[in-house]
């Protein structure tokens, strides 16, 4: 059992938000390294057994030149496949954030059924162009046990290639029947959003992210590292700090300020954010702590 897991952040070939991924997981309580992809591969991957959590960032690995996450879930299938099926079959939480979701699509991975057999791909947004905006996520009752509560949470999408697109309609239902739907797009109230822009690329189902079979595996399209802060979120004027002065029943010093006549000094407070994501992190680390 890790007191403080560690955690692989995958670094290389054009992915650019493993800063932000890092100081998200740390935050919850993780240690991170980052590793360029080569670097694994030196060891045949053996490293990834002295890690219990594997992030995959959001970024344009190879500039998504054939299809976004193509050429990096290639390297990963040819080089690496064994240590990685070995990690996730583990059950070890693996988290893919926007092209990190990407690659684990073309991997298989997700939905990760017979033997990662592809039946799921992301497509290019319905509208046809890059959308770059802020968007509300619903936690759904998933087999994602650090995801299932996670309340609704706002943050932002910044993809070409994420629309959610099944084989069938009757893969659709196998997601849908084992759970494996984590986020749905949503409105103000939590309702499941099909419309544009609150669902920014035309999911099926307003399906924002998704999970393997056993759950330790997740994958959305919005970046949930880019709201860690409510002064991140484009709202956080119209919701701002409370100022407020302790009681006097707060402890022995404000009892004290209080019998000497001294006023307690206001405490700013940060506001109660629904869309603060440090929520996804700190499930997924308390997780990881068993391994």
């Amino acid at each position: 059992m890790a007191s403080s897991p560690r955690a692989l952040i995958l670094t290389g070939f054009g992915i650019n938000c493993e800063f932000e991924t890092a100081y998200a997981l740390r935050m919850g309580g993780a240690k991170t390294e980052f590793m360029h992809f080569n670097q694994l591969q030196q060891g045949s991957g053996a490293a990834l057994e002295d890690f219990q959590i594997l992030a995959l960032p959001g970024g344009f690995s190879f500039g998504d030149d054939i299809q976004s996450g193509r050429v990096l879930a290639n390297k990963f299938k040819y080089k690496l496949h064994a240590p990685l099926k070995k990690f996730v079959d583990a059950e070890k939480p693996v988290l893919g954030i926007c092209n990190g979701f990407q690659v684990l699509v073309q991997l298989g991975i997700l939905p990760g059924w017979n033997n990662w057999e592809r039946k799921m791909t992301l497509a290019r947004n319905a509208r046809g162009r890059f959308e770059e905006r802020w968007v509300r996520l619903r936690s759904e009752d998933s087999a994602c046990p650090f995801a299932r509560h996670a309340g609704v949470l706002s943050m932002p999408v910044r993809h070409g290639e994420g629309q959610v697109v099944f084989s069938s309609q009757a893969d659709l239902k196998q997601m849908q029947d084992g759970m494996q739907i984590v986020f749905r797009y949503a409105d103000e109230e939590g309702n499941a959003a099909s419309a544009y822009p609150l669902n920014p690329n035309g999911s099926a189902d307003s399906i924002a992210g998704v999970c393997n079979p056993g759950g330790n595996v997740l994958g959305l399209m919005p970046h949930p590292e880019c709201h860690l802060r409510y002064t991140q979120s484009p709202d956080w004027t119209a919701n701002p700090p409370v100022v407020r002065k302790k009681k006097e029943s707060e402890g022995v010093l404000g009892k004290l300020a209080s019998a000497l006549g001294l006023v307690s000094k206001p405490v700013i407070s940060e506001p109660a954010d629904e869309g603060n994501c440090t929520v996804l992190f700190s499930n997924l680390v308390e997780y990881a702590r068993k391994f």
